[in-house]
């Protein structure tokens, strides 16, 4: 508790113990009901909340040790695959609740499972969105009506109040997608980078077209932030929801960033973070 700013690692905590990382986690797990990374992390959130009440976001993130705005981000936003079998299936034995509600990026259509949020994007029309991601679950139950998980998201988007603990993301990707959307996430709100950028974090710098592909497939608007993302030659390019939406936000975050106090984490809209 005392030194969770260091963000020891695994083997550096089962060394003051004398004993081995496996053996360590096992005790560890035994007691506290959860592993020391993930014990970490909530004691990570718990003082970020604090911090982030009376500070922005960057000087949050390195006050609690950690590398880049992004990882401060990963600890709100927890991606979980889909098996390929659960996709085959179409969403059978699923029950997906949607729904829709306005923000200042227009009308926003959530679908969930009880295993997280399946699809968050921005819509015209109800019904073609609506339709487009029953292609993809065509045998889940549907039910309009939303969770606390919804709620979370809706604060966030109305209210601009972080999420009071992660928001489980549950998607069906390729491998590469997975790398592709995990490399988004490190991008820090109000900062930009190109195609070429997200290959070389992936470790496949001639893979620009395919990342390209990836993020277009992208089933989570703004929470994974495919919209920060531009051409090497510095024009915005296209978005999977109107590349007019996509300069709207661009120009929002940077306004946000150079505010003193960094905007979506103004202290006066923050109750719980």
């Amino acid at each position: 508790m005392e030194h969770f700013e260091e963000q020891p690692n695994l083997d550096v905590l089962a060394e003051r113990v004398s004993l081995s990382p496996f053996h360590f986690q096992k005790v560890f797990r035994t007691w506290a009901g959860v592993s020391p990374k993930e014990f970490l992390q909530f004691v990570t959130i718990s003082h970020a909340k604090q911090l982030l009440k009376e500070s922005n976001i960057l000087d949050t993130t390195y006050s609690l040790g950690l590398s880049s705005t992004g990882r401060l981000h990963d600890l709100f936003v927890k991606l979980e695959a889909m098996t390929p079998g659960e996709f085959k299936r179409g969403g059978e034995g699923m029950v997906l609740q949607y729904e829709v509600f306005p923000s200042a990026f227009g009308e926003i259509l959530l679908v969930s499972s009880e295993r997280g949020i399946q699809s968050l994007q921005f819509i015209e029309s109800l019904d073609q969105g609506i339709q487009e991601t029953k292609r993809e679950f065509p045998n889940a139950i549907w039910k309009e009506g939303g969770s606390k998980e919804h709620q979370k998201l809706k604060d966030y988007f109305q209210n601009f109040v972080f999420p009071e603990s992660p928001v489980p993301l549950y998607l069906y990707g390729t491998e590469f997608q997975f790398k592709v959307w995990k490399s988004l996430l490190k991008i820090p709100m109000g900062s930009l980078c190109t195609y070429g950028d997200i290959a070389e974090s992936i470790g496949q710098p001639s893979a620009q077209r395919a990342v390209g592909t990836a993020i277009g497939k992208n089933p989570i608007a703004y929470l994974i932030p495919c919209h920060r993302v531009i051409q090497t030659s510095g024009l915005f390019g296209g978005y999977r929801w109107d590349p007019n939406r996509k300069r709207m936000i661009i120009a929002w975050e940077q306004s946000k960033k150079m505010s003193p106090n960094n905007g979506l984490l103004n202290s006066g809209n923050i109750t719980e973070s």
